[in-house]
């Protein structure tokens, strides 16, 4: 059941903190994710607020976790340079290729090849009005790069979390390697270890997360 009145759309839309117009519908339509009944009052967006946001923080500070939340919130997509390296290595791209391995032999990926990956991505029609950067810029010429395209972020949120902290963190994440779902072997468990719930396909340890590759602390100690 939900609120079908024109006085709840309109409030709604006032909370989106959006420049919003009313016309009568004289039909049930969908705003916001939700279903307003016919002959009602709503809101639809008429100029859209574009919001630009860089979450920073070392592997495993929660950055994808709290990105995800705030694009839901905004209504823009989840930009991680992660998901666009699984993506493109998935889709056999020629820079998901160049991608892989690097990745293979748990190696940072260059910031020539990241960036291409990124404006890339963020030129698709979902980002027209903002999206939320995770795990870009990392370095000096990737924030160097944002810059010559002429992007002006709106926010900037750092997550900082102490380094045992982390340890933890990414030494018990698991990611599928069928549909790349995130786990965790204490805090976000598969219901059968080492399967995903989602596409059923095996879960692993990504390469940069294991003790013996020295790239995840390289990067802790870069990112302090």
């Amino acid at each position: 059941m939900f609120n079908s009145s024109p006085c709840f759309a309109l409030k709604k839309a006032k909370r989106s903190g959006l420049k919003v117009y009313f016309k009568i519908k004289q039909k049930t339509v969908l705003y916001a994710g939700k279903y307003f009944g016919a002959k009602e009052l709503f809101a639809y967006r008429s100029e859209v607020e574009v919001m630009k946001i860089i979450m920073l923080g070392a592997p495993g500070a929660g950055k994808g976790t709290q990105a995800k939340k705030i694009a839901e919130k905004y209504s823009i997509p989840h930009i991680s340079t992660g998901d666009i390296f699984r993506a493109n290595i998935k889709n056999g791209t020629e820079l998901g290729k160049k991608a892989k391995t690097y990745m293979d032999q748990g190696l940072l990926v260059p910031d020539e090849l990241v960036v291409d990956l990124v404006v890339d991505r963020v030129n698709q029609d979902d980002c027209a009005n903002g999206y939320v950067l995770d795990g870009f810029p990392r370095t000096i010429p990737q924030a160097e790069a944002l810059d010559k395209m002429g992007v002006t972020i709106d926010k900037v949120l750092e997550i900082y979390v102490p380094d045992e902290t982390i340890k933890e963190r990414v030494s018990g994440r698991r990611v599928c390697e069928g549909c790349g779902a995130s786990y965790h072997i204490k805090y976000k468990p598969t219901k059968v270890e080492g399967v995903c719930d989602k596409c059923g396909a095996a879960t692993v340890i990504r390469k940069d997360d294991k003790p013996e590759i020295g790239s995840l602390f390289t990067t802790l100690r870069l990112n302090r």
